[in-house]
């Protein structure tokens, strides 16, 4: 029997990449899996969320990795707009906080429950391409994931992360590692311990791990999975 047979989940972000990645695991896992994108659910309005997580009845695990940097490039400080913050913040950090907040009372009451947060790197250290709201973003998602690993915890429920480095999962890190040009894709490469770039099947094995029976008494925990690149 796998793993994870007879429970629900929810993953955001499923569209392409990580998430795809992510959601295919854990239906290998055996769980039921409601993959979420933008076309399901507004993981930044409460309404839409609330709906779509009554109308499941029940989650067993939340995996939050809608999000990403939303098209956007690098600018200043003093030439970055509201707009453009909010634009970043709200599917990151919002919709993490939206989908935890509407999920924690099933898991309450079923005294069992795993939820798992995409960040990344940038949220431990800087952005590779220099944008402030994503680094603020992501790291916002570290700081909630312990503050919910302390609050949910007495009830059963394990909260961590996964801060991966650069995976060419979308459009936009396709172009974020095309516009870097060979000279810097070889040097980034020989940053990295393994001397590879990640993959989204990476990412999913450590959701994986969370999601498991044998990660009962891990929670508040963070997880580098960037090929060795937070080594150095």
């Amino acid at each position: 029997m796998s793993s994870l047979q007879g429970k629900v989940a929810v993953v955001t972000g499923t569209a392409h990449g990580i998430g795809a990645a992510i959601a295919a695991m854990l239906k290998e896992e055996g769980a039921t899996v409601h993959g979420v994108d933008r076309d399901t659910v507004d993981v930044t309005q409460a309404a839409q969320v609330n709906s779509f997580v009554r109308e499941l009845g029940r989650v067993d695990i939340l995996v939050n990795a809608a999000g990403g940097v939303v098209g956007q490039v690098h600018r200043p400080i003093e030439e970055t707009t509201e707009e453009s913050w909010h634009a970043i913040l709200a599917p990151n950090l919002t919709g993490t906080f939206l989908f935890t907040r509407a999920v924690a009372p099933g898991m309450k009451a079923a005294r069992w429950g795993r939820i798992v947060n995409i960040s990344s790197g940038a949220g431990r250290s800087v952005s590779l391409t220099g944008i402030a709201a994503y680094t603020s973003a992501k790291a916002g998602q570290i700081g909630f994931t312990r503050q919910m690993a302390a609050e949910l915890g007495p009830f059963g429920i394990t909260v961590n992360c996964i801060a991966p480095g650069l995976i060419l999962s979308n459009p936009d890190t396709q172009k974020q590692w095309d516009g870097y040009g060979e000279t810097v894709q070889k040097s980034y490469i020989a940053s990295l311990a393994l001397r590879r770039l990640g993959k989204p099947d990476d990412i999913a094995n450590g959701v994986r791990y969370f999601t498991s029976e044998g990660a009962g008494w891990v929670t508040g925990q963070v997880i580098s999975i960037d090929g060795g690149r937070a080594l150095f």
